[in-house]
């Protein structure tokens, strides 16, 4: 009977994402699952580790009942394996299937572990940590000037965690700043609005996926639907995956089917049977070949990875921003039982090109860094509209002074200079697709050399 036991706990894993137990690449849990199967142990290996735990369980200085010493041999076993399969106890397993439909506690921020501190893998739009500054990177030292170094995962979730309106300081390193620094956050029930989207400049359409969600692939069709009725002379798209730290693995083929007249869309490769899949897209181009950018940066991990990949590599679209996060595994949560699951690394996905992202990333077509941007003061502060007595435009156009000649781009220019970029490159291929580039008819036969010219 231990040996049994043992085996089925060597499945599991460790929980690392969020303060919600997010979801990364995760296929929905079945209802049913096959019983694992056991296979023979290694006799020695499974004595020493009968021996550890008997002397723990004797010796230790304070009394530890079997559940417990087990619960810890579980996550001792499955911190070696990677940063993303996870033990799902009762109330992690619970949070991972309430952050699928997009509603949890917490402070809105997805975390992993590196070097026994919290880092920040992307704050949630809209959250209490997104408000507060915390930014992708991010180190979290201390939680209520108490150092995380040496707790686990899990505790350190559990600690972030409490009643809506209660505050937490949370000590930061950034790279960049000389000296660590506090944030207060309040705590609050995070609702993730998966999908965001509106007009810019008339023509060109912004949609904004926060985070894969079952129906995310639904709500970007909507968005669109909705954006090409808002503006019936529709010219480009932006497709913003920005700090989005994956989630359900279908949601993003479902995303990628709205954009490609069908086409592989990714692959997994795994070691166990069934692993091994190709996801497709169906013929049928909802946006109509409408020109897209895909803006990505260093928070932008999983799903938001297979999206970018996918259209980069159908040359559908060009990602703009900078490299991406670099998860490329997918897990899988199997129930073991009633209220408990593992949630395992089984796979590695690939690109249609057959580009693996793990630990590497998507590299954007067109690098921009998000910064500030500063004018250069013009020297003169007078055009010709400006001098008494000038000529009137004879086409009838308005004058421009130079006090009217500020830009009005340089709010988004100064607030998100990877959109404005976005923005501009989706005009400069509008203007270059013009059908119309004829001169005008009533230039006579005799002026042909000049118009030439």
């Amino acid at each position: 009977m231990p040996s049994l036991i043992f085996r089925q706990l060597a499945l599991g894993t460790l929980f690392s994402l969020s303060l919600a137990s997010t979801a990364e690449n995760t296929t929905p849990p079945p209802q049913q699952e096959a019983p694992i199967k056991i296979e023979a142990l290694p006799l020695e290996e499974l004595r020493i580790f009968t021996q550890v735990y008997s002397g723990v369980r004797a010796s230790y200085i304070e009394e530890l009942d079997d559940k417990t010493l087990l619960e810890y041999a579980i996550k001792g076993i499955l911190s070696e394996l990677d940063p993303h399969s996870a033990y799902l106890d009762a109330s992690s397993f619970d949070d991972l299937q309430v952050q699928t439909t997009g509603e949890f506690g917490g402070l809105g921020i997805e975390v992993g572990m590196e070097d026994g501190y919290i880092k920040v893998i992307s704050p949630i739009d809209d959250t209490p940590a997104e408000r507060a500054g915390v930014e992708a990177g991010d180190l979290i030292i201390k939680l209520d000037g108490n150092s995380v170094k040496g707790k686990s995962l899990d505790e350190a979730i559990e600690s972030m965690r409490g009643p809506k309106g209660t505050d937490i300081v949370i000590t930061i390193v950034r790279e960049g700043e000389a000296q660590p620094f506090d944030l207060t956050l309040t705590r609050d029930v995070i609702k993730v609005r998966s999908v965001r989207s509106g007009v810019r400049d008339e023509y060109y359409g912004y949609i904004r996926v926060a985070q894969f969600q079952l129906h995310s692939g639904d709500d970007v069709a909507a968005a669109l639907k909705e954006l090409q009725e808002a503006s019936s002379e529709l010219k480009g798209l932006v497709l913003d995956l920005r700090n989005n730290p994956g989630g359900v693995l279908s949601a993003a083929v479902d995303m990628v089917d709205v954009f490609l007249d069908g086409g592989l869309v990714v692959y997994t490769e795994g070691r166990v049977e069934g692993s091994k899949k190709q996801y497709y897209a169906e013929a049928g181009d909802q946006s109509q070949g409408l020109p897209i950018i895909v803006l990505i940066n260093d928070g932008s991990a999983s799903a938001s990875e297979i999206v970018a990949g996918a259209l980069q590599d159908h040359g559908r679209a060009l990602v703009l921003g900078t490299r991406s996060f670099g998860k490329g595994s997918v897990q899988s949560v199997i129930p073991i039982s009633e209220d408990r699951a593992i949630k395992l690394t089984t796979s590695r996905y690939y690109t249609p090109n057959g580009r693996s992202i793990q630990a590497q990333g998507i590299e954007p077509d067109i690098s921009v860094e998000r910064v500030r941007v500063t004018a250069v003061q013009p020297r003169a502060r007078y055009t010709e509209a400006d001098l008494s007595g000038h000529l009137s435009n004879s086409n009838g156009g308005e004058e421009s002074r130079a006090k009217d000649r500020n830009s009005s781009d340089t709010d988004l220019q100064n607030q998100d200079s990877q959109l404005y970029e976005a923005l501009n490159l989706l005009k400069g291929l509008a203007l270059f697709n013009k059908k119309d580039k004829t001169l005008p008819t009533d230039v006579e036969q005799g002026d042909d050399k000049q118009a030439a010219l």
